[in-house]
């Protein structure tokens, strides 16, 4: 099985300021304790994680680099395409609420390598509570501005907070939002999973919407089939598999499991779809949404 890797970082701490992988003390973090990722994770890291798949093209994901300096990730990410061919595309930072986004945008519009921007938006801890990020006017504006540019948009966000996605997404119904992380379903008790399902399927809705299916491991567990299946084969039923991609998220997601661990999982949980449907996972949606070159 060919792979398009549709969302994994590139990042060097010591070269370049991350403040989440370089500052103190450290973050809280979703996984827990992110020590081992605080340094070099380049395309020879990356190969050796990787090793024994057949990994044709990758998406890059914005790392948190210094927001004073908002587009010089995505200039970065330019050069190492220009010199070495990888990665096939970045998702930049941008900031939507930010004075500086038209000119942020700009600048993206002269680096090919860029096809989307993420911002994640303010979110509550847990369901309830005020309203999010999405709906303060300043953001919604800047969403507005990225449809205007032509480029995607990658969600970020809680499952609870996907109503309030789908009120923006309205704003520019014609513009493709990839939900990163399979809407975050880290609850996997019977009511959280029911209220991420529901979710879930009100989103699918949006015509426009597509999701990637990585960032699913559980904190102070090792990725497992067991855990993950059903979140796995759920996003597939209701998205589709024209609609859904497979992501590595490294090294993030190395924190609870490796490369081949999470990549063999996402094999057997679809060992049973046709052949077109999973290629379509590994590496087809990534193909088109990004709009890579088809993988030989």
């Amino acid at each position: 099985m060919k792979i398009i890797d549709a969302h994994h970082h590139y990042w060097d701490p010591a070269a370049n300021y991350h403040p989440w992988l370089r500052d103190e003390p450290m973050i809280p973090f979703r996984y827990g304790d992110y020590t081992s990722i605080r340094v070099r994770f380049m395309a020879p890291e990356y190969d050796a994680a990787t090793a024994g798949w057949d990994v044709v093209a990758t998406v890059t994901m914005e790392g948190e680099w210094d927001p004073a300096d908002p587009t010089g990730e995505a200039e970065w990410m330019q050069r190492l395409r220009d010199e070495t061919g990888r990665p096939a595309a970045h998702v930049a930072q941008a900031w939507l609420d930010r004075d500086d986004l038209p000119e942020v945008l700009a600048a993206y519009a002269a680096l090919p390598i860029v096809r989307s921007v993420r911002h994640k938006p303010r979110a509550n801890a847990a369901p309830g509570g005020p309203a999010g990020g999405m709906m303060d006017p300043a953001y919604r504006d800047g969403f507005r501005r990225l449809a205007d540019a032509g480029l995607i948009f990658d969600l970020q966000t809680p499952w609870w907070h996907l109503h309030e996605a789908a009120d923006m997404a309205a704003l520019a119904p014609e513009m493709p939002i990839v939900l990163n992380h399979a809407g975050l379903p880290s609850d996997r008790s019977a009511e959280g999973l029911a209220g991420w399902r529901q979710a879930m399927r009100d989103f699918a809705a949006l015509p426009q919407v597509r999701v990637k299916i990585s960032g699913i491991g559980l904190p102070g567990r090792p990725w497992s089939l067991e855990d993950n299946r059903e979140i796995i084969r759920f996003c597939v039923d209701t998205f589709g598999p024209e609609r859904a991609m497979f992501a590595s998220n490294f090294p993030v997601d190395g924190l609870c499991g490796s490369f081949d661990t999470i990549f063999s999982g996402f094999d057997a949980a679809t060992a049973d779809l046709p052949e077109a449907a999973r290629q379509a996972l590994f590496r087809g949606t990534a193909e088109t949404v990004y709009g890579l070159a088809p993988a030989s």
